[in-house]
């Protein structure tokens, strides 16, 4: 696996294999690698020519300057990760290499609706600051395909979405959310879970396997309080939101009886200090 720090490094390798008609699978990161992250590579080296992974613990989507100094940094036991999963080529930049003093700040996308709800309404800003960092990160590596788990499901429309209105040239494929054996979603924050909490956070993807079976007698709004009143009892939980959502668009559905098709459920859910997200299909 070759190991870059610099843009100019990366770009000159990876133009010179598309010079050889290579086509590059892609997996952005911020480290803390899990098998999740794994799988998203697995399956880029499957469909490309070139798998390549970056590591960045990017500052502009923290709107939380603690969170972002706590953020998990394992790059030397990412690194054996990678290596063992015959990552290609690996891109690990410094802060100053991707946000240079003298850089002009980009304009904003206009998210519309998908920049205004759940995670976009608590963490203001953080969308931007994503979308800003992958739009980087596709200009230096120029992916044929870019690969993200669907745990972070908003985050996923709101790359297809930048993709789309910004004509990049690349095919986004979503992967399945990687579980744990009790259901629990493979983030890189359940590091920070203590032994107790660890016990009961299952409790969310439980909660909300049983909600789908009960959305075919419940309005939304009667759904949505059984969930909050399901997690809430819990003393290790405290709901955020629960909001059922349109796959596509992100627009939130209300006043309704359920089942209805092509929508997600998404949860947000506070674990003491640990912010913790899932969705599921309905």
């Amino acid at each position: 696996m070759e190991i870059f720090s610099t843009i100019k490094e990366t770009r000159d390798c990876l133009i010179n294999l598309k010079k050889e008609g290579k086509t590059i699978g892609f997996v952005p990161t911020m480290g803390a690698l899990h098998r999740g992250h794994i799988s998203l590579l697995e399956q880029a080296k499957k469909e490309n020519d070139i798998s390549v992974s970056s590591i960045f613990v990017n500052p502009t989507q923290f709107n939380d300057k603690k969170d972002l100094e706590k953020y998990p940094r394992t790059i030397e036991d990412d690194i054996l990760k990678l290596k063992a999963a015959h990552c290609d080529v690996l891109f690990a930049p410094g802060v100053e290499e991707m946000y240079p003093s003298t850089l002009v700040k980009e304009p904003e996308i206009d998210l519309g609706n998908l920049g205004k709800v759940m995670e976009g309404k608590l963490r203001p800003g953080h969308f931007q600051g994503v979308c800003t960092v992958v739009k980087k990160l596709f200009d230096i590596v120029l992916p044929n395909k870019a690969y993200f788990g669907e745990k972070d499901f908003q985050q996923l429309a709101v790359i297809k979405y930048m993709v789309r209105i910004l004509n990049i040239p690349v095919e986004i494929i979503p992967c399945p959310t990687f579980r744990e054996a009790d259901g629990l979603a493979m983030s890189s924050r359940n590091v920070f879970l203590n032994p107790d909490e660890r016990k009961n956070v299952p409790l969310i993807y439980k909660t909300m396997m049983e909600a789908k079976l009960l959305n075919t007698n419940k309005t939304i709004s009667e759904l949505k309080k059984w969930v909050e009143e399901k997690v809430n009892e819990n003393p290790f939980l405290k709901l955020e939101y629960f909001e059922i959502v349109n796959s596509e668009t992100l627009q939130l559905i209300t006043d309704t009886h359920l089942p209805i098709t092509g929508c997600r459920a998404c949860i947000a859910v506070k674990v003491g200090t640990i912010r913790l997200i899932d969705n599921i299909a309905l």
